[in-house]
């Protein structure tokens, strides 16, 4: 019997394989890029084996498209294998580990599995299962330690398109152009957001100038650090952002955030403290209304009350954002939202970017 197509797979695969194109174009990269016939055979595939469960656990698997010839070191099938959910399914524990990928060529009329690689050259089509009906296609940006760059997430009869324009025109905070593939890569923030989002205890993080007067909308911090924890600034300061120790320092400030109130961190990357209670200060203002971003194709920005914005942490980011505008906060929420809160000059306002889109 003949699979029912993932209708999803075919209205967006055009979109799809004109930003490959384009970005290879403007990169002046000569890529092996798929047609939109193509990606949309991947993508039917993997949602379908997404769906599925072996050994009672749902696959997680990453797919490259890419020949064999342009993987570097790779583990190679003698004989290429059908790209069809069953054997999909079949291959997903041997593989979902991160940065490990299945790669996918043409094999005659259709596409196989030739292999796995950990190496994919730079705008490599990459599409990854997070979770059954989730689907992320990417591609790897110039670093080559650097997170993928999200194109378009797939979640059951949804679509998201990432259109960064929109919120680049608005002046967003520098990380929140670093998830969008603007600029610098961040090499400190966005492992910090990951890490924040991983651990799904939900959790504030305050970046603070290092001399600004953060405690003047703190109302009170349980849990100062002195002096300043500055192993995770010095391995900055030094250049060791990519050893363990690197990571094992994230985390362990990414765990604090799971403790009730927010961490506070200066820009020179030093805890300063944890558990902070945010308050408005005794002459500042309200903070009343705030514009919500996404930088998702067709999104509008909307302005609500901050009281409307969820929990308590976002209107408390909210409101600390409006006092101390030099500042930025982190949001995470138990349920996989993920918030980035900066002031608008130009617009005199605090904006909220909604950005857990970029961070699968």
């Amino acid at each position: 019997m003949e699979r029912v197509s993932y209708p999803q797979a075919h209205s967006v695969s055009h979109i799809v394989a004109e930003h490959f194109r384009s970005h290879a174009e403007l990169a002046g990269i000569d890529a092996d890029l798929p047609d939109a016939a193509t990606i949309e055979k991947i993508i039917d595939a993997a949602f379908w084996t997404s769906l599925r469960h072996e050994e009672g656990r749902a696959p997680t698997i990453s797919l490259a498209y890419l020949p064999p010839t342009a993987a570097g070191t790779a583990l190679l099938v003698e004989r290429p294998l059908g790209l069809d959910p069953t054997t999909l399914t079949k291959l997903a524990p041997a593989v979902e580990r991160p940065g490990i990928h299945l790669g996918i060529w043409k094999n005659g009329d259709g596409l196989s599995v030739w292999g796995a690689t950990r190496s994919i050259p730079p705008l490599c089509f990459v599409l990854e299962v997070i979770e059954p009906g989730l689907l992320v296609i990417k591609h790897r940006r110039a670093d080559p330690d650097g997170k993928f760059a999200n194109v378009v997430v797939l979640e059951g009869d949804q679509v998201k398109i990432v259109d960064p324009q929109g919120t680049l025109d608005s002046k967003c905070p520098d990380f929140v152009a670093t998830l969008l593939g603007i600029g610098d890569s961040e090499s400190v923030l966005l492992p910090l957001a990951l890490s924040m989002r991983a651990h799904k205890h939900g959790g504030s993080l305050l970046v603070v100038p290092h001399e600004s007067p953060w405690r003047k909308s703190i109302v009170s911090v349980p849990y100062a650090v002195a002096p300043p924890f500055s192993k995770l600034g010095d391995l900055v300061r030094n250049g060791g952002e990519h050893d363990e120790t690197f990571k094992n320092a994230i985390d362990a400030i990414a765990g604090l955030t799971a403790v009730d109130g927010a961490v506070v961190l200066s820009d020179r990357w030093d805890v300063l403290a944890f558990g902070a209670k945010i308050g408005r200060s005794q002459s500042g203002p309200f903070v009343e209304d705030v514009l919500v971003r996404e930088p998702i194709r067709g999104h509008t920005p909307v302005k609500m009350p901050a009281s409307e914005l969820g929990g308590t942490r976002h209107l408390s980011a909210a409101q600390f954002i409006h006092e101390q505008r030099d500042a930025l906060a982190l949001v995470a929420s138990q349920d996989g939202r993920f918030t980035v809160f900066g002031w608008s000059p130009r617009a005199q306002l605090v904006h909220a970017y909604r950005v857990e889109a970029l961070l699968l």
